[in-house]
């Protein structure tokens, strides 16, 4: 058994191997405060005859890890949360860029949450776990990577925040690097700038540095020997081959702008290609003959199309690049819907739908930490048809999870708090097309969506997708990439937020770092992308419509003592019920007095609304109220001033003369208007002296 620490921050890190899970290629136990995580690799014997590196990431968040019973009927586990799913996403993303080329023995890593301390978050410690884990197996992974989580809390920097910190933070940045450059970064904020985004960078980097240190130390001491991996490259002879014959033909097809075309004609020069070199009948192997040339064809058209772009500074469909794609934004385009948007950028097209509902309508969460609710949501969608396939419709895989909550991370700095705004909001976005980054569209489009449902949002909120072509030290960032710079490219950035700051970040390579260099300009081209979009987003609607739709509900607010509860509930819950009855309406009471109408209509919920402030407003000496007589006595009448409390008119109080009998004046069930003489609180309760103004007829 081995151990290694590592300082970051004001935060150790304790590593330990050689104990757990002895069978894996590599095991390690990863410890934060009490919060413990078991990661493991295992590198497969076989190699899979495939084009893409099989690497598989898991996270099992068993609730024995927080001393708690999973909730529902089954106590068991079921399919992994949205947090397991994205911690998954967080490992895979900066490991998946190192490792050889052409490497496809299979690869999992599984993250095991033993302990949670409620305090110290587990997904990075899984992301470091990863990371250690292959560094000592045999697998030829070109790490170490190292990850942190940075802060900001009151102004300063905090590396590794605990769940309180992060709740106070401006910033959440999670990055991930090796020594010498970033690898991933997955961040929301609260519209910081460029440079604060920047800034966070390196002061992660620099704790980065350190874990990565620690880790190769680690590895010279207990790490076992590296696989032996012979990379498999195209064939060099044949793509000369290639490049002499049609490398004409391939430079047409991959000038075509639009994409069905320049799919098309590509796919008809691959198959003369694979024509011209042709298996022999005889051939040993004639499949692996044929992919050997598909795979030398797609080597020419990934070197040509980048040379294009890098050299001659003309993109696949045209573009400079800093050009976007031709914008359009619609409002209103679903009748029966709270709210929707329709944004296209190119042939990238995103639908995106509102629904308001009450707090009935929240989504409970409940994970390893504590058991929460969301009162916004975003669902991400993306159909077969969207890319010109077809295929089946199945559940959110967790591509479409981490797009939509990356969506929903863009906006939830600008929603309205329930005290502005007391509904519970849901946005889905259809991709009805998709040609690059249908994520930030589905930003754009859900701003749109808001804005035309009269949700009171703080900001309008825009996302542009960034990429980057970086041959040797020559490098060139693109704005708004389509689906084949992203495919071709080493560099997946999106940028999210308002015309003051970030609100959201993502960034993936597919090479072995970025430097700071490149970050600073892609943060400034995605800011000119990102304020063009707003101005073409705002040309549809520029703030939130001043009445909810018709067929959206009703929510009123009304602010009570506390104390005065138990006057709108009524004795059994006999006022409240009443008031539901008679108004239509579902009334919900929070323990801080803060009471919700949920109403079918206006009218009926500010009769009700008013009803409770009349029952909850406090009785003054001087007041004129009409009220019921309640009951009759022989020294007076009760009458009812509101649910639960009643006053009594002495019976000296009903007329100027004296009065023989109470009912020779007033009967029960009377109607009559009275003036409050004086209000006394006895044992708890209220005492009100009447005077009786006047009898009144009813119609």
């Amino acid at each position: 058994m081995s151990r290694k620490e590592v300082t970051i921050g004001e935060r150790k890190l304790e590593f330990e191997t050689g104990k757990l899970a002895k069978q894996a290629s590599g095991a390690v136990v990863v410890r934060s405060g009490d919060t413990v995580v078991l990661v493991t690799a295992v590198v497969a014997t076989s190699r899979r005859d495939v084009d893409f590196f099989p690497l598989t990431v898991d996270v099992e968040e068993g609730m024995y890890a927080a001393g708690k019973f999973p909730g529902g009927f089954i106590k068991r586990e079921g399919r992994p949360s949205e947090h397991a799913i994205i911690t998954a996403r967080v490992m895979d993303r900066p490991i998946r860029p190192l490792w050889p080329k052409g490497f496809n023995k299979e690869v999992h890593l599984v993250a095991t949450v033993i302990s949670v301390d409620m305090e110290n978050p587990h997904d990075v410690l899984a992301l470091v776990g990863a990371s250690a884990a292959l560094t000592l197996s045999e697998a030829p992974f070109m790490g170490p990577v190292g990850g942190v989580r940075v802060g900001r809390v009151d102004g300063n920097w905090v590396i590794n925040p605990t769940y309180a910190e992060i709740e106070q933070s401006d910033i959440n940045l999670i990055v991930a690097g090796t020594a010498d450059a970033i690898t991933m970064v997955e961040a929301g904020a609260h519209e910081v700038s460029e440079e604060e985004v920047i800034r966070g960078l390196e002061i992660a980097h620099e704790a980065i540095k350190k874990q990565v240190e620690a880790l190769s130390e680690w590895r010279e001491e207990v790490g076992v020997p590296k696989m032996e991996f012979e990379e498999r490259r195209p064939d060099s002879h044949l793509m000369d081959k290639i490049k002499a014959r049609f490398s004409g033909d391939i430079l047409d097809a991959i000038s075509r702008e639009e994409k069905h075309d320049r799919s098309v004609t590509v796919s008809q020069v691959k198959e003369q290609v694979k024509e011209a070199w042709a298996p022999a009948e005889d051939a040993e192997d004639p499949a692996r003959e044929v992919a050997e040339i598909s795979r030398a064809f797609d080597a020419v058209e990934k070197e040509l199309i980048r040379r294009r772009i890098a050299v001659d500074k003309v993109r696949p469909d045209g573009r400079g690049a800093t050009h976007i794609r031709d914008i359009s934004a619609e409002v209103g385009v679903s009748p029966r819907t709270h709210g929707s948007g329709l944004f296209t950028r190119g042939q990238t097209q995103v639908l995106t739908l509102l629904t308001l509902g009450t707090g009935r309508d929240e989504q409970r969460v409940e994970g390893l930490t504590v058991a929460d609710s969301k009162r916004y949501m975003h669902h991400y969608k993306f159909p077969p048809f969207s890319v010109g396939e077809a295929g089946f419709m199945r559940g959110p895989g967790r591509r479409e999870i981490g797009h939509g909550l990356l969506a929903e991370r863009a906006l939830l700095p600008l929603i309205p708090s329930d005290e502005e705004f007391p509904y519970t909001i849901r946005l889905v976005s259809e991709v009805l097309e998709s040609n690059g980054s249908s994520s930030m569209a589905s930003v754009c489009g859900s701003t749109l969506a808001l804005l035309d449902g009269g949700v009171p949002l703080k900001a309008p909120v825009a996302g542009i997708a960034m990429g980057l072509i970086k041959e040797k030290d020559d490098y060139i960032v693109l704005t708004d990439i389509a689906g084949v710079e992203d495919h071709l490219g080493d560099m997946d950035f999106k940028v999210a937020g308002t015309k003051a700051g970030i609100t959201a970040l993502q960034m993936d390579i597919k090479i072995t770092g970025v430097t700071f260099e490149i970050l600073r300009d892609a943060l400034a081209q995605a800011k000119d992308a990102r304020l063009a979009i707003l101005d073409e987003m705002n040309a549809a609607i520029s703030e939130p419509r001043s009445v909810l739709s018709d067929f959206a509900p009703r929510i009123l607010t009304v602010k009570i003592d506390s104390d005065k509860i138990g006057a709108v509930i009524g004795k059994g819950g006999e006022t409240i019920r009443g008031l539901e009855d008679e108004f239509d309406c579902t009334i919900e009471i929070d323990d801080d007095g803060m009471v919700k109408v949920y109403a079918t209509d206006g009218l009926s919920g500010e009769g009700c609304a008013n009803r409770i402030k009349s029952i909850t407003k406090e009785i003054e000496p001087g007041e004129v109220i009409v009220g019921r007589v309640a009951s009759t006595t022989n020294f007076g009448a009760f009458v009812s001033l509101k649910p639960g409390t009643d006053g009594l008119v002495h019976i000296s109080k009903l007329g100027k003369g004296r009065v023989e009998t109470v009912e020779e004046i007033v009967k029960k069930g009377d109607l009559v208007k009275v003036e409050v003489l004086d209000v006394a609180v006895q044992n708890g309760k209220e005492k009100v002296s009447l005077r009786l103004l006047e009898k009144l007829e009813e119609n």
